[in-house]
């Protein structure tokens, strides 16, 4: 008889699931219409339930593992809450409220500790350190970005804001799924490759979006 574990993970691997698809979705649809805003819609609630049910299975069996994907997911799991809160401060009097400054806070902290924790198991001789050096260092750098722009006047290019979070948010699932279903066979690259093949797209679409 299936357990509680069992359902919950089952359920994190099935919003897993959709989350790709709709990111897929959001990404080949037009930007702003109808098909777009619903698969986006469908990927942060997709999210939201991944984030969720990996603290649920982290409650239930909190291993070292666990503790690890609980930290990777608070870091996608922000880039999807980011990049939707964007859209609500398109206008320059739209402040960042409290949850904005908790998500960010939130994010930083989580970020220090999963690549320090990278940074002594690299040194140790864990190759998996440099995974988590790569995915703390980034939400590190983005958590900063992010209370900067919090302390201006809300003037950032909310589009290119808004995609840069979205796609990173979606290769960090990528990664994830990647991870279990290919890290037996390439080891730590199962995590690391969707991040080197997205950052050159993401830097492509963010140039062609903030020159139109």
């Amino acid at each position: 008889m299936p357990t509680l574990e069992d359902w919950i993970l089952w359920l994190h691997i099935a919003a897993g699931m959709v989350a790709v698809l709709a990111g897929v979705g959001a990404l080949v649809t037009s930007k702003g219409g109808w098909r777009h805003r619903q698969a986006g819609k469908l990927f942060l609630i997709s999210m939201g339930v991944v984030v969720a049910t990996v603290f649920g299975l982290l409650a239930i069996k909190p291993t070292t593992f666990r503790i690890i994907l609980t930290l990777v997911a608070i870091f996608s799991g922000y880039f999807a809450f980011s990049g939707y809160r964007v859209l609500s401060r398109k206008r320059p009097a739209e402040d960042a409220d409290a949850i904005d400054w908790a998500a960010t806070g939130a994010v930083f902290l989580a970020c220090l500790g999963l690549g320090m924790w990278g940074v002594t198991g690299a040194l140790g001789g864990q190759s998996f350190g440099i995974v988590m050096i790569v995915f703390g260092g980034i939400g590190v750098v983005f958590a900063a970005f992010d209370a900067r722009i919090f302390r201006q006047d809300g003037t950032e290019e909310w589009m290119v804001s808004h995609l840069q979070r979205m796609i990173a948010a979606f290769i960090a699932t990528i990664s994830a799924v990647s991870a279990v279903n290919l890290t037996t066979v390439i080891g730590i690259w199962a995590w690391l490759w969707p991040t080197l093949v997205g950052v050159p797209l993401i830097a492509y679409w963010s140039n062609t979006y903030s020159t139109e």
